[in-house]
């Protein structure tokens, strides 16, 4: 089963007036839909856009891991556990909240900050927090994200490419830019543009088929 979100569905959040504009795909926050909660392991997929100087404060997390995906710009990390990082596009960054662990997200750039941030739920609660950063991910190297189950997979196709769905019991596709479509065994399927999602139930011998040019980031996920 393939259930498509548009972008246009998305809840629409942040503060415009301090820089910040912030898209939900899932419930969240003060935007709460209870037939909206979570897809497999994933919790939330937020596109956040910060304005050069904009940026969230110290703010808490636990039980949760958080992986970044930065499209334009520079993300500037701080954490309570001593990280500071500069995270650019084509880094994938992790902060396995696990316990608990504070954090701070900011652009310090002269140009806009672009990033689509996706909370997944852990396995098993606490632990130590972890946090790490995987400079230049290839589209040929899945980034394996084992607390919680799933791996991510970055697919950058030209016009026309084709790649594999993979074979999984969950699997979420987002698309970051350009446009896709998900083919399967019936033929032709849903027409996929930048912010939408789809998620996908029980997996097998799906494809998809860009056009134009797309990058789009997919988690496979075992439960």
């Amino acid at each position: 089963m393939i259930l498509v979100r548009y972008a246009a569905q998305r809840y629409v959040g942040g503060d415009p007036s301090a820089g910040i504009e912030s898209l939900h795909a899932f419930s969240f926050g003060r935007f709460y839909d209870p037939d909206n909660l979570r897809f497999g392991a994933v919790l939330a997929c937020n596109e956040e856009r910060l304005a050069p100087g904009a940026g969230f404060d110290e703010h808490p997390h636990s039980h949760t891991e958080i992986v970044t995906w930065v499209v334009e710009g520079e993300l500037t990390h701080r954490d309570s556990a001593g990280h500071a990082t500069v995270v650019r596009p084509g880094d994938v960054q992790r902060l396995s909240s696990a316990g608990g662990v504070r954090h701070v997200e900011r652009n310090d750039g002269d140009g806009p900050l672009v990033f689509v941030q996706m909370w997944l739920a852990p396995l098993e609660p606490g632990g130590e927090p972890a946090y790490e950063v995987v400079r230049g991910i290839a589209d040929s190297t899945p980034y394996a994200l084992p607390r919680a189950g799933a791996m991510l997979h970055v697919r950058r196709l030209r016009d026309g490419e084709r790649s594999a769905v993979p074979d999984a019991r969950h699997v979420y596709v987002h698309v970051v830019r350009g446009a896709v479509r998900i083919d399967g065994a019936g033929g032709a399927g849903p027409a996929l543009g930048p912010g939408d999602s789809a998620r996908i139930t029980e997996a097998e011998g799906l494809e998809l088929t860009a056009g134009p040019a797309a990058e789009v980031l997919l988690w496979e996920m075992s439960g």
